[in-house]
């Protein structure tokens, strides 16, 4: 039987030890950083519950555990280096919002998981579909990564001057790192899917549910909300936008 309660529970009791140093600080500096170290904590705790030595379970813990601390170490050097996250204006200081968010976080957590907490429950050996899930994951991974990098450092050079970011991966996607981080997640559901039977339809939400969020929620809306607050009435922005891609990276369209 998949530990289904047991990683919700450890998800919301991470999100709450961060939100007890947070809230008082109100800070967000945590924020982030929490995230990923949630799951990679729920990533090995279901490992070592069952055989780490077997190929295809240290695989996919290795491919969560992995992507976590990618994730948790950049965007933990991000904020000590830009101090705020403009996301939280407004949001740190009141308490039940702030303690919203981090509820919402740890249930997020626990849902895109959801294709390795059920995999787990009843992991199945190596098969040669998780070469291809593990080549899709690679992918997802360097192009996040990449695109990470990309941004940050001209972010930094170019300080306040700084305009959209229309160079490297970033001219062929407007949120390239975004596409990367859905190819990875897609490559863990394909990692999984062979072996889930009747869970398929559950384990399919966790994919599901981060494409939603990226698209339409809190991820690819507030950036393009903000940059056309920006940039909206800048030609060169217009034209950028009109002819590169929102996610899937691809050569921009002639204006």
């Amino acid at each position: 039987m998949p530990d289904l309660l047991t990683t919700f529970v450890i998800s919301l009791l991470i999100q709450a030890v961060f939100f007890l140093i947070a809230a008082p600080l109100k800070t967000d500096k945590v924020t982030d950083l929490s995230y990923g170290l949630t799951f990679i904590a729920l990533a090995l705790i279901l490992l070592f519950q069952n055989n780490p030595s077997q190929p295809a379970q240290l695989a996919l813990a290795s491919m969560v555990v992995v992507w976590g601390i990618r994730l948790a170490g950049y965007l933990l050097y991000r904020i000590t280096r830009i101090k705020r996250d403009p996301r939280f204006d407004g949001i740190r200081e009141r308490f039940w919002k702030f303690l919203q968010f981090w509820l919402f976080q740890g249930i997020v957590v626990w849902v895109i998981m959801l294709p390795v907490t059920l995999w787990f429950g009843n992991p199945g050996p190596w098969r040669p579909m998780m070469f291809a899930a593990v080549i899709v994951w690679l992918a997802g991974l360097l192009i996040e990564t990449v695109a990470d990098i990309q941004k940050f450092r001209y972010k930094t050079l170019a300080g306040e001057d700084a305009r959209w970011m229309a160079s490297g991966l970033w001219q062929y996607s407007r949120h390239p790192n975004y596409f990367g981080e859905l190819l990875c997640w897609w490559g863990v559901f394909l990692f999984t899917a062979g072996d889930l039977g009747v869970w398929t339809w559950l384990a399919v939400l966790g994919p599901l549910s981060l494409t939603v969020i990226l698209l339409y929620v809190t991820g690819i809306p507030t950036l393009e909300r903000s940059a056309e607050r920006k940039w909206g009435s800048d030609p060169g922005y217009r034209q950028y936008r009109k002819t590169t891609s929102m996610l899937i990276p691809w050569p921009p369209r002639k204006g």
